[in-house]
């Protein structure tokens, strides 16, 4: 499948220009930069994509794993110390996917050092959700072909399963064109924390274990990693449903409150499709961002530097409107 994935990168807005990365024959084969391959036209047969299973065991049986660890909350009872773990354990991980995996490796929003870069990609990949540079190249690719037929996960395309979950589970999207986040494969501290991904999210759930036993560990990993996989999944699925549109984009992404709640100011879909470099993505006073809040003070500090506005010049006209 790597092979497929060597397609020439266009970056999303502020992002760096890979323009000048070396044409493969495989990406000439399919139709190379002006024979339209960005839109799906010169994409390679459906037969020659799938030759492989879609699914493969290791994939998907520590998600089915994780589910089926949940019913063990019918033995173990919340309490509030427990409750206080899921709440900690949801929020500060989440963060970690929204700042590190999204605003930060997928669209550069604001700038980090080496040391703290290295804590972020850590904390995003402490979530589960495989490695920081594999999420910010897929991420990218879906910015560039949003709810077209390259989108690798677009729910007017696919369905709301396949956005939702199963191109994760999918072994389609294992590999990623490198080139797409050059800027990071010169670390090698990130390129090896992105091949052994599963190290952060094992440290973290020892480190619960060890420290609040197995009730902490069960509500604090177990279940906040279940809540954390189907906030994050919802963006990619509900987030393209159901919604209000203030920019009239080329895709169908949406602003959802109750979607902004849960994942700390990721539900301002239709906004950020807007201005995907922005580091803020709640555009109106009301429209609650989170994660931009939380980089504005560590930014105080000198932690986040260069947070990038919110693009107001050329606006398109307003079109809000309920999806129904």
């Amino acid at each position: 499948m790597d092979k497929y994935l060597t397609m020439r990168y266009v970056p999303a807005e502020n992002e760096p220009d890979s323009s000048s990365m070396p044409k493969t024959e495989e990406f000439a084969k399919w139709g190379g930069p002006d024979q339209g391959v960005r839109r799906g036209r010169g994409r390679p047969p459906h037969d020659e994509m799938c030759r492989e299973p879609r699914y493969r065991f290791g994939a998907v049986s520590f998600f089915v794993l994780i589910h089926l660890g949940v019913v063990a909350i019918w033995w173990t009872r919340p309490t509030p110390a427990l409750l206080a773990w899921l709440a900690a354990t949801y929020a500060i991980r989440m963060f970690g996917v929204t700042a590190g995996y999204h605003r930060y490796f997928g669209h550069r929003s604001y700038k980090l050092g080496r040391v703290a870069q290295f804590a972020m990609a850590f904390l995003a990949q402490s979530s589960a959700q495989k490695g920081a540079l594999w999420w910010a190249a897929h991420h990218r690719q879906h910015h560039r072909e949003s709810d077209r037929e390259r989108d690798v996960h677009s729910p007017m395309r696919q369905g709301v399963w396949w956005a939702h979950v199963g191109w994760v589970l999918s072994n389609e999207f294992d590999e990623y064109d490198p080139r797409s986040v050059s800027e990071f494969m010169r670390f090698p501290e990130l390129v090896w924390l992105d091949r052994h991904h599963w190290v952060p999210t094992v440290a973290f759930g020892a480190s619960i274990a060890l420290i609040g036993g197995w009730p902490a560990f069960l509500w604090g990993y177990v279940v906040s990693t279940v809540l954390l996989y189907h906030c994050t999944f919802a963006i990619n699925s509900l987030a393209h449903l159901w919604g209000t549109r203030r920019f009239d984009t080329p895709d169908e992404s949406r602003n959802n409150w109750w979607l902004a709640l849960l994942t700390l100011g990721e539900g301002w879909h239709n906004n950020h499709h807007h201005s995907p470099g922005s580091c803020r993505q709640g555009d109106r006073w009301w429209e609650l961002d989170i994660t931009y809040l939380v980089l504005k003070a560590l930014s105080w500090v000198g932690i986040a530097r260069d947070l990038r506005p919110f693009r107001k010049a050329a606006q398109a006209p307003s079109i809000a409107r309920l999806a129904l």
